[in-house]
Order: structure tokens, then sequence, then C-alpha cells
């Protein structure tokens, strides 16, 4: 098998995580590889305007005040703003079986936004153009199907015959990641029993930029203002988490049924839902890897972690990822030491490993506060809900941390 490519890092994974971490580190000055499955073709087409529902793309992310300053830095952020984005200025959240409701405000915080809603092509298109136009050195079109490592280098092999090295691989090639298992890295996870319902619908009254989500019994309803090109405040996506059989059930409805049923859940807060687009059911499961690094091999984003989307924080926590081993591997080019380096990258897990499994122990205890209906536990979520929305100075350090403003 012959090499075609030596690099300072090879990221193989060109999706919103990986895309940005390549990009960053040419920036940086390192001879950087991105490995990426699919043509790049599509992922560089321009979005068809939106006249309706099916004209969204059901893959959204809430991305954070500091997510979006990292892709400032990578100067993509404008080119993602110039499409279809819609930033929200308030978000309410309530439990549907009680009376407790908290309600966030970036005014409260002197802030424009709590965050953005875009579409997951959206951030990829920007990123991928500015590649195009970067040192890094873009194999696409191609799968990734074998792991080597000889003395201190190591890389992938791949569909075509051909091998790529470097001194330091990073995984960001999703929850399934095949690097991360060829390497060994064992992960712990567990199923959630739940699937997460997403579509795109169209509501009579305006979202007023603000995001809702709404707790039972099965699991959170949420939904996520969208704006069209003509500034159409009428739109929302939509992610139901819902025990298995339960999503199972409102999968199978007819769009009247499971429409006058998401109605209902959602306490008809933007009036009647008018349209909606064909419906996505993806299993939900929760992994986390015991490490993210290897000796000259690292781990980002859904490779390295997943998480509960009832906070809508894995893009964020991905990108939080990002900004560490920019970080750190900027100290050690600055050093002259290798982008391997196992105190580097050891810096570089020791600082991801806790703000990632403090969040995800966060949404796991929200899910399972939630889930139960004892009367003790109701009492006290709904109760515990009414007393911090009055409460502001604890309110607003919350919404500054899911910002990301206070890392």
């Amino acid at each position: 098998m012959s090499k075609i490519g030596t690099f300072d890092v090879l990221v193989v994974g060109g999706g919103m995580i990986g895309a940005a971490l390549a990009l960053g580190l040419s920036r940086q000055g390192w001879r950087v590889g991105l490995v990426e499955g699919s043509d790049r073709a599509p992922l560089v087409s321009r979005m068809p305007p939106a006249d309706g529902v099916a004209d969204f793309e059901p893959r959204v992310s809430a991305i954070s005040v500091a997510s979006q300053q990292l892709l400032q830095e990578l100067g993509v952020w404008q080119e993602v703003v110039a499409g279809r984005h819609c930033p929200y200025q308030k978000m309410t959240v309530w439990d549907g079986d009680g009376t407790g409701r908290i309600h966030f405000d970036a005014a409260e915080l002197q802030a424009g936004a709590l965050g953005t809603i875009v579409e997951n092509r959206a951030i990829v298109r920007a990123l991928f153009e500015a590649l195009e136009v970067s040192e890094v050195e873009l194999i696409d079109g191609v799968k990734v199907t074998g792991w080597w490592q000889d003395g201190d280098q190591q890389g992938i092999e791949l569909a075509d015959g051909h091998s790529l090295g470097a001194r330091l691989v990073v995984a960001a090639d999703g929850a399934n990641s095949r690097l991360r298992q060829w390497v060994g890295l064992p992960t712990r996870e567990w199923d959630y029993d739940q699937q997460a319902i997403v579509c795109t619908v169209q509501t009579a009254q305006s979202h007023r930029f603000t995001a809702w989500q709404r707790f039972s019994l099965t699991g959170p309803l949420a939904f996520l203002p969208l704006l069209s090109e003509s500034g159409d405040e009428h739109f929302c996506s939509i992610v139901w988490s819902q025990d298995t059989e339960e999503a199972r059930r409102l999968m199978a409805l007819d769009e009247a049924r499971f429409v006058a049923e998401l109605e209902a859940a959602i306490e008809r807060e933007m009036g009647a839902v008018v349209s909606v687009s064909r419906r996505f059911a993806f299993p939900l499961r929760q992994r986390h890897a015991k490490d993210y690094v290897a000796r000259g091999f690292a781990l980002v984003g859904d490779a390295a972690h997943t998480i509960h989307p009832l906070a809508g924080q894995g893009a964020n926590l991905g990108y939080g990822d990002v900004r560490a081993l920019l970080d750190e591997l900027s100290r050690a080019r600055g050093a002259g030491l290798s982008p391997a380096e196992p105190l580097v990258l050891a810096r570089y897990q020791r600082r991801r490993k806790a703000e990632n499994l403090a969040m995800m122990a966060a949404m796991e205890g929200f899910k399972q506060l939630f889930a139960r209906d004892e009367l003790p536990l109701r009492w006290l979520r709904n109760t515990g809900m009414r007393w911090l929305d009055g409460l502001g100075p604890v309110k607003h350090r919350l919404a500054a941390e899911a910002m990301g403003l206070n890392r």
C-alpha cells in the first residue's frame, strides 16, 4: 500500500467539528490533511430558498455564543449568517405535568441573543468554502478502511488502496467512530430507550424568536425557531424525544393525527401547526470515551462523547473540544513540540473531560428528574423551577454557562 501523504495532523471526518479543527490547525502553520468519505461537491452547494417546511434541513444546531466566537475567529461565521439562521433572544422551559416554568432572556444578560439556530449544512458549507482556499489537503470521496502505527508515525488506510500517515491523527468521525474502535479506546455507554423525532413545522403564530421546551414523563419536546430568507417567523425545527414505544406510535400516525398530538404537546404556544415536513426518528444513546487520547491519537466531538439532545449542547461540546485542542497545539508549536507530544494531549484531555462529564451528568439528572411521577419529585421540580425563575443571579449564571460565556 503506497503512502500518498504524510502530515503533522490528519483529521478524519469533515463534519462541523472536524472541518473546523482542520481549518484552525492549518491557520497555525501545521501541515494538515482532512479526510471526508463523502464527495465535497454537495457539501459546498448552495441551499435552496426556504418557501416551505420541506426546504429546511432536519438537522439543526443551537450554536452558543462561545461557539460563534470560535467560528468568527476561523473566518466562517459571517458566511453562515449571510444565509438562513435564527438568533433567539428568549427561552421558555416548563413542566407539562405541573406548574413550574422558567424564562431566560438575552436582554437580562445584556446580550444580543442566547444563541443561534443554524442548519448543520450551512456551517459545513461555510467551512468547506474556507477549506478550499486554505492550505489544508482535502481528501474526499474515499472511505477509511483501516488504522496503522509504525514507530512515531500512525495513519489510516483508504478504500482506494492508498495510505496516509501523520504525527497526530484526530478522529472526528462521529458517534460510531471506527477509528476509536480500531485504536482500542473503550467507551462507557447506555441506551436511553428513547428516540428523537425530528422535523420542521410551520405554525400559525410567530415563534417570537423564542426556543420552547416542554418536559413530560415520556420525554422533552423542543421547538427551535427558524427564519426563512424572507424573514418568515412561522417555522420551527422540532426535536421530540420520547420513550421508544411512544416514539414508534407517533411515527406511525398519519400527518393529521401527528399534528394534533404535536399541538397538544406544545400546548399550542404558537397556535395551530399549519404544516409539517417528513419526520425522522433517531435512537438516543449516551456515550463517553474513557480516554480521549492515545499515542499519536485524539478524539473530538461525537467520537469522544454523545449527549441527550434535551439541552441542545452536542455541537457546542464538540466546538469546546476544538477550542481546547487548538489552544494546546498552538502552545506546542510555539514551544517546538510535536503535535503528538503526550503532555500536550494529556492537557487537552484534562481540560475537556471534566467539562463534558459535568454537562452529561447535568443532562442525565434533568432527564431522570422529569421522568419520575412521584408526588415529592413533581413538587420539587415545579417549586424549584418557580424559585429559580425568580432568582436572577443564579438563573443568569445558568444562561451564561449555556452560552459558553463562563468557560
